[in-house]
């Protein structure tokens, strides 16, 4: 910000509410006036943000570099008590939770499920099986939620496949395999 901006924005400091609220632009003299108010208005503004910008970049290198510490030993205690609790669980499989005074660690199992590998076969599968499935507007489309909720998944031999309601094999859908997952909540 020059010194002529400076001047301008002191003027505009010192108008009263009032006079703000009466103003009247009426010929080019006023027009200039009011376009170097905005000028220096706009001068200081660009002052105030590139100072805010700048601390805030300092404020965020400091928060960085003393989080980053701190962010691995959080993530290397969580991955311990991740592998005591699939200990615990692998011993007692109904011990999905543990609670301590401080905060507990909960795991959530998703069975196997069928899962999509080849949409043109499932759609060939449910076509040729003459299956409702299928929704018909302009273009036909597989309604996956639907014919999902009707496969199962069975174990044969040494493997795990997708059946339908009948028992068949199901073309283009894999087993998407049982999976645990913890969480780890800390009381604050």
């Amino acid at each position: 910000m020059n010194r002529l901006q400076e001047i301008e924005l002191y003027e505009l400091n010192e108008m009263q509410p009032q006079e703000k609220q009466i103003f009247v632009i009426k010929d080019m003299d006023g027009l200039n006036w009011v376009l170097r108010k905005i000028n220096a208005a706009n001068a200081k503004l660009n002052e105030i943000k590139s100072l805010a910008d700048a601390e805030r970049e300092r404020i965020n290198a400091w928060e960085k570099k003393e989080s980053t510490g701190l962010v691995s030993d959080i993530t290397f205690f969580e991955q311990k008590i991740i592998e005591y609790h699939s200990h615990v669980l692998a011993n007692d499989s109904e011990r999905k939770s543990i609670v301590t005074p401080y905060g507990k660690v909960r795991s959530i199992t998703n069975e196997a499920q069928p899962d999509r590998l080849d949409d043109e076969a499932i759609f060939n599968y449910v076509m040729a099986n003459e299956l409702p499935y299928v929704e018909v507007n302009t273009s036909r489309k597989l309604q996956w939620g639907e014919l999902k909720k009707t496969l199962k998944v069975v174990q044969q031999g040494n493997e795990q496949i997708v059946v339908d309601e009948n028992g068949q094999a199901v073309p283009g859908v894999t087993v998407k395999p049982r999976t645990t997952t913890f969480k780890v909540e800390v009381d604050e």
